[in-house]
């Protein structure tokens, strides 16, 4: 078979390149930079924003985001827990959660992800004698999201602090002329938007304060073609 082993030849400098030589998929969502990208940022993340603060389970609104855009196969959210961190809740948190200086709190630190996309890094600080043994348990051993874990209660939540991390569009967008597009592809930073909440038994005990940071991979889904930008070259 010479030809077979002509092209085995010609085809091993290729398949002798190391993986770390060839490139990689960039960070983050491949949007344009162009003025239309960034309206439409601004109004996916105000979307998402406006459910998350609506909603009683920020977990069941990101399974919900993540089955509508299609991030994954199984779209069913899962806590990647960082194991052996604390941080003590400060005074503020504990008069929000109606507990003393000396009642035991336990903090747990994740991050959400839905398949490979990590949508959102959460801190929580909750009451250990406000759950049942089983509640604990799933939180202290598995990977499961605080909001699955303590459904039972009735869950309902206050957001207490909202805050936007990335504006897409500068200040006084909507009375000055679009910009030009940079014909690359949009800088998106790391975190987009944060929410402190506080969440409540069925009887509106307190028994949980979460700080969710909200990341650039909510974005990170196949968006419908879109014309081209006339100021822009084609690849």
């Amino acid at each position: 078979m010479p030809h077979a082993r002509s092209l085995a030849r010609s085809l091993a400098p290729l398949l002798a390149v190391p993986l770390a030589a060839l490139p990689a998929r960039a960070a983050g969502p491949d949007w344009p930079d162009t003025y239309l990208s960034r309206v439409e940022a601004v109004a996916v993340v105000q979307s998402l924003n406006a459910a998350l603060l609506a909603s009683r389970s920020a977990t069941a609104t990101l399974e919900g985001w993540c089955a509508a855009h299609h991030m994954a196969e199984t779209p069913r959210l899962a806590a990647r827990l960082d194991r052996g961190v604390d941080k003590p809740a400060s005074p503020e948190t504990r008069k929000r959660l109606a507990v003393g200086p000396d009642e035991p709190l336990r903090y747990r630190r994740v991050r959400l992800a839905c398949g490979d996309h990590v949508l959102s890094e959460a801190d929580n600080w909750y009451v250990p004698a406000r759950l049942t043994p089983e509640m604990n348990r799933l939180l202290e051993t598995t990977d499961t999201p605080f909001g699955r874990a303590v459904a039972p209660l009735g869950t309902t939540r206050q957001t207490v602090g909202s805050e936007p991390l990335w504006q897409p569009l500068p200040e006084g967008w909507d009375q000055a002329a679009p910009p030009a597009p940079s014909c690359g592809r949009l800088a998106v930073p790391e975190h987009l938007f944060s929410h402190r909440a506080v969440l409540f038994t069925a009887e509106r005990q307190p028994f949980s304060e979460v700080v969710e940071t909200y990341t650039r991979e909510v974005l990170d889904f196949r968006r419908a073609a879109r014309p081209a930008d006339p100021a822009c070259p084609k690849p």
